[in-house]
């Protein structure tokens, strides 16, 4: 009892450290704010390594989900922030790297949820509004503002999401096919009408858990079928036994960032 009581200090000390070594990678993470007729959208930046203001880069854009809205500028990085930080990664993949937060009141594409209280089931709607939500409009802008700002290589713009974010990726790849190269829309779905507007964008992977409890599954499998038969250059990863959080599966692909940085328009 004695040993434990001792040790204890040493483990405090030790989780408290690993907390602020995790405190200290996300403050890589610029905290920003984009202002556009009165709306604001909050988002974090992580430049290259030796970082040159007067190169182009690469820019990716990521979409969090549901769970990760407010108005903190934080929360937005839990899943898929520390990729990116990775000093190798940085090394061979020099790019800007954007996670915008939506607010807990929006969404980055409009959806109607349905639920069956028989099958105990979300499905989700998804009407093709004219406009876009305030959010992905802001995140549209943003994009616009730094290649207007000759920072940006526009032949490599990504953009990627998960959950919400995934739904977001669709229809931003639907409202700007030009505007991309390639997208990684994990655990999302969308109107598979709308992919004869983006199957000519140089790649999209599509990931998915095939026990997703929270989106079905089957909403990857459609989207991919339908850019199939459009002759898209598009590839699916389906995880199996893996519920809501492929995300970890997609990120853990050890040539995620080689396939998505080699695109290019």
């Amino acid at each position: 009892m004695r040993t434990k009581i001792q040790n204890l200090p040493v483990l405090l000390i030790l989780c408290l450290l690993g907390l602020v070594t995790r405190a200290q990678d996300y403050g890589q993470y610029a905290k920003k704010e984009f202002v556009r007729d009165g709306n604001t959208l909050l988002y974090r930046v992580l430049y290259p390594l030796d970082y040159d203001s007067h190169k182009k880069y690469p820019l990716l854009v990521f979409l969090h989900g549901s769970g990760e809205r407010g108005n903190d500028n934080e929360a937005q990085l839990v899943h898929g922030g520390s990729l990116f930080l990775q000093d190798s990664l940085r090394k061979n993949y020099p790019a800007i790297i954007i996670f915008p937060q939506c607010p807990k009141d929006s969404s980055w594409a409009y959806m109607e949820h349905h639920y069956d209280s028989v099958a105990k089931k979300m499905s989700f709607g998804f009407p093709f509004q004219p406009e876009p939500t305030i959010p992905a409009k802001l995140v549209k802008e943003l994009m616009d503002s730094l290649v207007h700002a000759k920072g940006v290589d526009k032949k490599r713009i990504y953009i990627g999401g998960l959950s919400m974010g995934g739904f977001g990726t669709y229809n931003m790849l639907a409202r700007y096919p030009r505007y991309f190269a390639a997208a990684i829309p994990i655990c999302g779905g969308g109107d598979t009408l709308m992919a004869k507007r983006f199957y000519r964008i140089p790649g999209i992977w599509i990931f998915h858990g095939d026990q997703d409890p929270a989106v079905n599954v089957e909403y990857s499998r459609a989207y991919f079928r339908a850019l199939q038969r459009l002759h898209a250059h598009v590839k699916y990863t389906e995880y199996p036994g893996v519920g809501h959080n492929s995300w970890d599966n997609a990120f853990a692909e050890k040539d995620l960032l080689h396939w998505l940085f080699s695109n290019e328009k």
